[in-house]
């Protein structure tokens, strides 16, 4: 839209033309190009929090305290100091500009956990609309517990997880929910999928996708469970069908054989199918029973894709889950092993798209399929399934809405020597984790280039590195509009490995860095803004 570079111009220029239809807030995203962060403070007096991130609407910035015990909230404030001068931008910041207090205020300190219980400072979700925040803690996990009770052989218990609804604005814990000797894996938001104001937990020791309500009033509502039994009242009906099905003992010792036989048709551990495999495995069925028409051909083609991997069909159990609507889910299954494995992309694993309000699976795919890579390719936005009540997280750059991002995938699609295993790998990263992307203008990647492997919208920490990170134009490719430096300028020098980890304010020129040793030391904060 704007033909020239200067703040002044394009702020004259926007009063006199209207941009396309549709296009807006991107026109209005386009003066990033000129606010830019300038300055940093380096290694910045604050307290020893764990910093976990900015929430979408940027009134917030959540911390943890060193003992996972604490929830501390801060919000963003701006530096401001009086100048004597007429220059101003020469002259030495006030000593109070390297106080973590001239940047942000703490607006509380909030004790969730209790003694032997810790927060997972690798988990926290945010509803922007009610301005919640879920957090959650457990008690320490057990190895080598026992699969009772339906439970899976080989995943770890936890006695008890709860999660904390919290109001934000003032540190209220609204509600709560509590998963006793269970297993979830809450690092990086990975078992946990939030979509407005529905809640996908999955309980990966017992197999169940716990589906939750976020009530305007603060209140965690059981909606449904997914998993043993796929609707509400499967429970009922199929306990109701086996006092039919039992037939009466005649004999002196009837008490005892009717009892053994209502275990062994009630639903016990063995003899059924959870519902959710058992529809599962009777899609895969009729996909294969409907590639042919001809009987014999029918007869042989089961027998080689169903039959012969019909144990592997019934092992398979869930990874991940996330919703694409409120009415669908994209879950991955994979074996046992593959579970917590850290190299979980060289097990099998399968895609499937589940209707939770029919109950049936409407999709089926295995993880190098090339039509969920087209899928993937075309309309990977719809994976993220951002909130309609989020402005901020529908301008995240992906390869479906940005065309330097789809170069840059078609490139890496064509420097690869094998076709499927390219496919295998970018298909890993399904289902993607829950508000994990920054909504930064700054990784937008029409606006500015940079290093996806120093730094990026997806939040994790990456090796620390001393050479600045250069942001540079799209509109200007030669101009670097800003630098981001880890460390001072003179560096560090003393070998030891470094992690580092960007926070990145939703909308303000604002950014925190923090820098991490592999020791039990206080990380060293940066504070990026524009002077």
């Amino acid at each position: 839209m704007f033909r020239s570079n200067n703040l002044v111009a394009r702020i004259f220029e926007r009063q006199i033309r209207t941009p396309p239809p549709g296009t807006s807030v991107y026109c209005t995203r386009q003066f990033y190009e000129n606010l830019v962060p300038s300055h940093t403070v380096y290694d910045i007096k604050c307290p020893d929090h764990s910093f976990r991130k900015f929430t979408d609407d940027g009134l917030y910035l959540i911390s943890f305290s060193r003992n996972r015990q604490e929830v501390i909230v801060y919000r963003p404030a701006w530096l401001s100091f009086s100048c004597n001068g007429e220059d101003c931008d020469t002259h030495d910041l006030p000593a109070k500009a390297n106080r973590f207090e001239s940047f942000f205020t703490q607006l509380y300190c909030l004790s969730l956990a209790s003694s032997n219980e810790h927060l997972y400072k690798d988990f926290f979700l945010y509803i922007e609309k009610s301005q919640f925040g879920i957090f959650a803690t457990s008690t320490t996990q057990t190895h080598d517990a026992p699969a009772t009770g339906g439970a899976v052989h080989g995943i770890p218990s936890i006695e008890m997880i709860t999660f904390h609804l919290v109001r934000l604005e003032d540190g209220v814990i609204l509600d709560e929910k509590v998963f006793r000797n269970d297993f979830i894996y809450l690092a990086h938001n990975t078992g946990v999928f939030l979509y407005d104001d529905l809640l996908a937990i999955v309980s990966l020791r017992y197999q169940t996708i716990h589906i939750l309500q976020i009530r305007d009033s603060g209140h965690l509502v059981d909606v449904r469970a997914i998993g043993a039994f796929c609707h509400e009242d499967d429970d009922l009906f199929l306990n109701s069908n086996s006092q039919f099905m039992a037939p009466r003992p005649h004999h002196s010792n009837a008490t005892h054989n009717e009892n053994d036989l209502r275990d062994n048709i009630s639903i016990p551990e063995n003899s059924f199918l959870g519902g959710i495999k058992q529809r599962l495995l009777s899609f895969i069925f009729r996909g294969i029973w409907n590639e042919e028409t001809d009987q014999s051909m029918r007869v042989q083609c089961l027998k080689k894709k169903f039959y012969f991997h019909f144990q592997d069909y019934v092992d398979l159990v869930i990874w991940k889950v996330q919703f694409l609507d409120r009415h669908h889910l994209l879950m991955k299954f994979g074996s046992v092993d593959g579970v917590l494995s850290r190299n979980a992309d060289h097990h099998p694993a399968f895609f499937a798209v589940y209707n939770m309000e029919d109950a049936e699976f409407i999709a089926f795919y295995q993880n190098y399929a090339d039509e969920l890579y087209f899928l993937f390719e075309q309309f990977v936005d719809h994976f993220f399934a951002p909130s309609r009540n989020s402005l901020h997280v529908n301008f995240i750059t992906c390869h479906s809405n940005n065309v330097y991002a789809l170069e840059q995938l078609r490139s890496l699609k064509n420097k690869s020597t094998s076709s499927s295993q390219f496919v295998k790998k970018m298909l890993a990263s399904l289902p993607f984790p829950c508000q994990l992307q920054s909504p930064s203008p700054y990784f937008d990647q029409s606006l500015f280039r940079f290093d996806e492997k120093l730094i990026s919208a997806t939040d994790r920490h990456r090796q620390s590195t001393d050479n600045p990170i250069k942001f540079i134009s799209r509109r200007q490719p030669k101009v670097p509009k800003f630098k981001i430096k880890p460390g001072p300028e003179a560096g560090s020098g003393d070998g030891r490995t470094k992690k580092i980890s960007f926070l990145f304010h939703p909308s303000l020129p604002l950014a925190v860095s923090v820098q991490q040793t592999l020791f039990l030391q206080q990380s060293v904060v940066n504070v990026h803004f524009r002077r």
